[in-house]
């Protein structure tokens, strides 16, 4: 008879404002069991805006740069955030959009759902697409500091492709949509 992966127990050993901090002994594949540090996260949703007809010709998309104290530099991203206790992820994602952008959406779409890193948390982020954009005033957190950028979807390919996209969510965000969903 196959064992069946899984936990077998869990304590936790911290208890933050964004994260929580599990420590899970878990039964392996094999049988055998271990001891795994299991980062525990609510989840977010990340939004691709666009700000022109996405079949146009070179469509228009909206990204944020932001301070991330962890990478200790700004980086380009699309909108993104938490969800909140019992929170959609699309109201999560338009919320996010406005927050961040002051825009909001006629339209958003579901692109993918994807683990951040698998081997540690059970974090999971909602990608979305946003379309028919309506201009208004943003509403960031004290920590956010924040500059939109408008640029055409072919530099922010270009952006991924040479690095000046760092963020996993973004570059996979903007290849996505382009690939799999406005063919640029």
């Amino acid at each position: 008879m196959p064992i069946e992966p899984g936990q077998v127990s869990t304590r936790r050993a911290y208890t933050g404002r964004i994260i929580n901090l599990d420590i899970d002994t878990v039964r392996f594949p094999d049988g055998s069991e271990g001891e795994l540090e299991m980062v525990r996260h609510p989840g977010a949703s990340a939004i691709v805006p666009f700000l022109s007809d996405p079949r146009g010709a070179d469509p228009q998309i909206m990204l944020i740069k932001q301070y991330r104290y962890a990478a200790l530099e700004f980086l380009y991203e699309i909108p993104a955030g938490r969800l909140d206790p019992g929170e959609s992820p699309e109201t999560c994602a338009r919320r996010e959009l406005q927050e961040e952008t002051g825009c909001t959406a006629g339209t958003v779409e579901h692109m993918h759902t994807m683990f951040t890193t698998p081997g540690f948390t059970d974090e999971k982020i909602h990608l979305f697409l946003a379309f028919d954009l309506t201009r208004g005033e943003s509403a960031r957190e004290a920590d956010e500091f924040i500059t939109v950028e408008v640029m055409p979807l072919t530099r922010a390919l270009s952006m991924v492709q040479d690095g000046t996209i760092k963020d996993a969510k973004t570059a996979l965000g903007i290849l996505y949509a382009a690939g799999f969903r406005v063919g640029a």
